[in-house]
């Protein structure tokens, strides 16, 4: 379990905006270059106590005022300014919810292109309660498989 330090707009969601650019910057310079980055991958994930994985949790509403005030800039004012930003990149359950946190926030929407979303957890939230309506309220937006697996847990 575990979230940035502070508040958006701090100094740890700055250093955590910037090290995205640093990121994007290192790969430029052996010539790979991305077409998006998601603003965090599982953020509900870091949220739950004891989680089995690595992960930085956030709320909508964090991930939201991080987009809006550190990541968002961020990026604009890189020379990766067309690289697009894709927000939830979670479990569907969290739609059409994470969306409007994120979306209806004027600042925030502006530097977003997308929505990821993940396969685990669809016998909770399937596609018709959560994927059907989050595009009908936001036809511009594109909405991204980006990730599924299968292994050896629970979760299969």
């Amino acid at each position: 379990k575990g979230t940035l330090k502070g508040q958006a707009g701090d100094k740890y969601h700055k250093t955590w905006a910037n090290y995205f650019v640093r990121f994007l910057d290192e790969y430029a310079k052996h010539n790979l270059t991305f077409w998006a980055v998601t603003a965090e991958n599982e953020p509900s994930a870091g949220l739950i106590n004891n989680y089995p994985f690595q992960c930085l949790g956030f709320t909508a509403e964090q991930q939201r005022d991080f987009i809006a005030q550190d990541l968002g800039p961020a990026l604009a004012n890189s020379s990766h300014r067309d690289v697009r930003l894709i927000i939830l990149d979670d479990n569907r359950l969290h739609l059409p919810h994470w969306a409007k946190v994120v979306l209806e926030d004027e600042e925030a929407a502006r530097y977003v292109h997308g929505i990821g979303i993940h396969w685990y957890l669809d016998f909770i939230g399937p596609i018709k309660d959560t994927v059907v309506p989050t595009h009908e309220l936001f036809p511009d937006y594109f909405i991204l498989a980006t990730e599924a697996c299968i292994g050896a847990h629970f979760w299969e």
